[in-house]
């Protein structure tokens, strides 16, 4: 049987260049084929981790989106295909209370055919986590609890800045003979481990990638309403839910406003299922 194309989205049947070397490839491509009708085709031949690594070796330059963009149009450069796609990571403290790591997905598809570009976004808990030590016993522990050896580790000596790594470690032999190595050639005697972010080797991080895709597809699939084109989508969020106790407008989104990526069409939409906030979230209530 043939490949099944979806008439009605505005890519269905085109090629998608992906830029990755880290495998994003499988966690992507079955997401937007199957929304899109498109194929997600593998770009390689470029060394990504070039443009910045987790392993701090290597800086990236400019911000999360401009990282993800730069990727995209090498990929589009290598293929010579007019759509272009690709991801970037960041891992941190999580946003509410920065006690837990916390990991952002970002997808850039850049679409020249329209001049567009559209970006996708998740983010959640991760597994980020780091040790020093020279005792081979809480190395293994730390590993055990880090998800090792689903999620890989990389190690080093002496501290988290020595440019010396070992990396792909995937087992537990070579995880124990790595850290030996790191413990010997340090001054301290001790070596560092800490996650690697590599999404090929980080399956939690691949489940986020997998999000933002989800919600990269989305955005794709929202056409305008005026002029058709892709990515119609909330570009504002209007404050004054009001207070399910007293009735006064709070600073909860009432509505959002979707706006056109190609002409200048706005829409406001009230939020669907929510008429009251909270009066927890209330400033007169609860001040």
């Amino acid at each position: 049987m043939g490949r099944r194309v979806l008439s009605g989205s505005a890519y269905a049947g085109q090629r998608v260049a992906l830029l990755t070397q880290h495998g994003k490839e499988r966690v992507i491509a079955p997401v937007l084929d199957a929304a899109l009708g498109c194929r997600v085709e593998r770009v390689d031949g470029f060394d990504t981790d070039t443009l910045g690594s987790f392993t701090r070796d290597i800086p990236r330059a400019g911000t999360q989106i401009e990282a993800a963009r730069r990727k995209a149009r090498i990929g589009m450069e290598r293929s010579g295909l007019p759509l272009g796609l690709a991801s970037e990571g960041a891992f941190g403290p999580d946003p509410m209370a920065g006690l837990f790591p916390w990991n952002v997905e970002v997808l850039v598809f850049i679409d020249d055919e329209r001049s567009i570009e559209v970006t996708g976004m998740a983010q959640q808990a991760t597994r980020f986590a780091h040790l020093l030590t020279d005792d081979w016993e809480a190395a293994a522990q730390f590993a055990s609890q880090a998800g090792f050896p689903e999620h890989h580790l990389v190690v080093r000596p002496q501290g988290q800045d020595d440019p010396r790594i070992e990396k792909g470690l995937t087992t537990w032999a070579t995880l124990e003979a790595a850290f030996h190595r790191a413990c010997t050639q340090a001054e301290n005697g001790q070596a560092f481990l800490e996650h690697d972010a590599r999404a090929h080797a980080h399956p939690t991080r691949r489940d986020v990638i997998r999000l933002a895709a989800v919600d990269l597809a989305a955005r794709l699939n929202s056409p305008c309403p005026a002029c058709g084109a892709p990515g119609f989508w909330v570009v504002e969020r209007l404050a004054g839910l009001p207070c399910a106790d007293c009735g006064a407008p709070t600073r909860e989104t009432r509505a959002h406003i979707h706006g056109c990526l190609k002409c200048t069409h706005r829409e406001t939409r009230a939020r669907v299922g929510v008429e009251h906030a909270d009066p927890g979230r209330c400033d007169y209530c609860n001040p």
